[in-house]
């Protein structure tokens, strides 16, 4: 069966080993730049280094020193297998974040992506060379929180900050930044300091979901994710988890809203997650959560999100357009855990498309006319220029009665909307109108609906369009999307220049009209306009 969905191109590989880095457990990354080599071996254990203009000597507290604070936290190890999103190939690995201890008996807060995906978690407390057996209690993706376990007790532990935090705060970022020059088990603990240069960042980012977030000039590199920003009192005032070498800014998550997510994690419950490791991309032709690692167990996984896969749809709504988790995060917060929510994934790997429903039924792959289609229409050539790369722009267009709806590329811009008096009201479009309507050389579409015609003659009215004599019979299959249910037929090599014609007829549910569409496609590009004119087709009578 033919299902809606969007269009997607065969050439998302490149485009993916294109896009920003995914920040992921693997690298310890700090959000969505590769942290760039330091050039210098990192400050040893308790050092505190001197790398901003503002910092002092002077110990902040008479009875505190800021160096104590290397016994709360902890250099997380996580190995476990992973997708390059430049190759798309998995590959197992070792990388290093950080965590910080809240309680004696071994409560860790760091990031989701420090911990999420991996098989193994290795946790060194300070002073110790053996690691501590961990397990995860609690992960949020749009928070880019989590929470673990240490086993044992007696640990020493670090407070929240309770007084609000101003621009100008003096601030340590403590943690385990990994280097080029560096193996994981030979990182080692930094102290960096700096100050707080603004409350308020924007928190919607490609790898988190957040209201707002603390910047602040305490430099951290990959491995420092999940790692405390303290006071001079050592209070921690928010988490570590992103940073631009290149710009010299670093982000927290402000404690005031790391608190209540923590808090809930440590309880066993997973907040505003589905399970996976991710980012959000948003490129010309491909806009989704690419997901690095999948939890075992996790609503994703039941589902069967794979890593390497880029989840494009959540409850029918486009993710990643913006280049963040916005809109993925806000469905998840709409929603209860055990809610079923219906996903769309891209396996760019294999170019398959498929649909499910987490926490319901699992992925099934999904018919993609771009997908089916496209080696023949590739070498197809049309004579009015139309050639070029993918439609980024789309416009919806409308007959003259107003019943039909559509969404078409922009560049096809010249539409008829007068009524078919020979079935109903109808609206054509395509770069040119009577190249389109006299030869297979342009691309083009026509959707027309009738009241005269019940859904008993749906058959009849795909018979009514007939190529034989120009085209290639491709054959006839059942169509269904959310809206409608039909037959299309599908008519290649037409006019012996490559072009593909579809043709469907369907009607709702209670069968109170037919609707009728004819797609030519020229090139692949066509073919991918052809799924958006199948996604967005409404006849309202």
């Amino acid at each position: 069966m033919i299902h809606r969905h969007l269009p997607r191109s065969r050439r998302l590989l490149f485009a993916i080993a294109a896009a920003a880095v995914i920040g992921s457990a693997c690298g310890g990354g700090d959000g969505n730049a590769d942290p760039a080599p330091t050039t210098t071996p990192p400050p040893s254990a308790t050092t505190i280094a001197d790398d901003q203009a503002s910092t002092t000597t002077q110990a902040p507290a008479e009875d505190f020193d800021i160096a104590s604070i290397e016994a709360s936290v902890v250099r997380i190890t996580s190995e476990g297998t992973f997708v390059d999103p430049a190759d798309l190939t998995s590959f197992s690995a070792a990388g290093v974040g950080t965590g910080f201890i809240i309680d004696a008996d071994g409560t860790v807060v760091t990031n989701n992506h420090v911990v999420t995906g991996a098989g193994l978690l290795r946790v060194f407390v300070a002073g110790s060379p053996d690691p501590v057996n961990a397990r995860v209690l609690g992960v949020s993706e749009c928070s880019d929180l989590a929470v673990i376990d240490l086993e044992g007790d007696g640990y020493t532990p670090l407070e929240w900050r309770a007084e609000e935090v101003q621009a100008g705060l003096d601030v340590y970022a403590a943690g385990y930044p990994l280097t080029t020059e560096q193996a994981v088990e030979d990182t080692d603990y930094t102290l960096t300091r700096g100050i707080v240069s603004s409350t308020r960042s924007d928190g919607e980012t490609p790898w988190a979901s957040v209201d707002a977030v603390l910047e602040h000039d305490a430099r951290i590199r990959g491995g420092n994710s999940g790692g405390p920003l303290v006071d001079e009192m050592g209070r921690v005032v928010a988490v570590n988890y992103a940073g631009l070498a290149e710009a010299d800014q670093n982000f927290a998550i402000a404690a005031s809203i790391a608190r209540p997510v923590v808090e809930q994690l440590r309880s066993g419950v997973d907040v505003d997650s589905i399970g996976v490791n991710g980012q959000a991309l948003s490129l010309a032709d491909l806009s989704g959560i690419f997901v690095a690692s999948v939890e075992s167990g996790s609503p994703a996984d039941d589902v069967g999100v794979r890593a390497g896969d880029v989840i494009t749809r959540l409850e029918g709504l486009p993710l990643g357009t913006e280049g963040t988790m916005s809109t993925y995060c806000d469905v998840l917060r709409t929603n209860s855990p055990s809610d079923v929510l219906a996903i769309e994934v891209l396996r760019p790997a294999t170019q398959e498309v498929f649909e499910g429903r987490l926490n319901g039924d699992p992925l099934e792959l999904s018919f993609s006319l771009a997908q089916e289609f496209d080696d023949q229409v590739e070498s197809g050539g049309g004579s009015t220029g139309t050639g070029g790369g993918a439609y980024t722009d789309y416009t919806s267009v409308q007959d003259d009665t107003g019943v039909i709806a559509v969404d078409v590329p922009a560049s096809w811009s010249q539409t008829d909307g007068s009524v078919n008096t020979d079935f109903g009201p109808s609206i054509y479009a395509s770069p040119d109108l009577g190249q389109f309507v006299e030869t297979f050389n342009v691309p083009g579409v026509i959707v027309e609906a009738s009241t005269e015609i019940g859904a008993d003659q749906v058959q009849a009215t795909v018979d009514a369009v007939d190529f034989s004599g120009s085209c290639v019979d491709g054959g006839r299959q059942p169509y269904e999307d959310p809206v409608y249910t039909g037959l299309l037929h599908v008519w290649a090599d037409c006019g012996g220049v490559g072009t593909v014609v579809i043709v469907v007829a369907a009607t709702p549910p209670d069968g109170s009209y037919v609707i009728r569409l004819l797609i030519q496609a020229v090139e692949e590009r066509d073919l991918a306009a052809a799924d958006r004119v199948l996604e967005t087709f409404l006849a309202t009578f």
